[in-house]
């Protein structure tokens, strides 16, 4: 009997021992949920106009953390290499600003062109569709 009853309490101290783990992990994953960052563009869109080919434009697009949590970009891309988004790599608190900056390289193109950002961070969903840049590539007169 004493072999029994020593042997119902270990699994039972064992079962709490899960249980306290999984309240750990629950209250982890809800602090970890506190506090939503929001990326909210200014604009999202920019249009150069008329360029001409070769020509490398850049504009930076102004954007706020309307969320109640820190945001974090982890990356930003474009659809080709010849659009290049440069952002913050330090948290952005709560209602602050800041840029993210489009580098566009038009040499070898001609026409219209859209380039779209696609922005990761800390968001949810995590990832943000970014601004676009617009320009009309011209050729270069000879």
């Amino acid at each position: 009997m004493l072999a029994g009853s020593l042997l119902t309490a270990a699994c039972n101290s064992s079962d709490a021992g899960k249980q306290a783990g999984q309240e750990t992990s629950a209250t982890a994953a809800a602090d970890s949920t506190k506090g939503t960052p929001v990326m909210t563009f200014d604009e999202m869109a920019h249009n150069f106009g008329n360029i001409t080919e070769g020509e490398r434009v850049e504009y930076s697009f102004k954007f706020t953390n309307t969320g109640n949590g820190d945001l974090l970009i982890t990356d930003a891309t474009s659809s080709c290499g010849c659009t290049v988004p440069e952002w913050p790599k330090e948290p952005i608190k709560p209602g602050k600003t800041s840029y993210m900056k489009v580098v566009f390289n038009s040499a070898g193109k001609e026409g219209y062109t859209e380039k779209e950002i696609i922005i990761r961070a800390n968001t949810k969903p995590e990832t943000v569709q970014g601004p676009k840049i617009q320009c009309t590539i011209m050729k270069q007169k000879t």
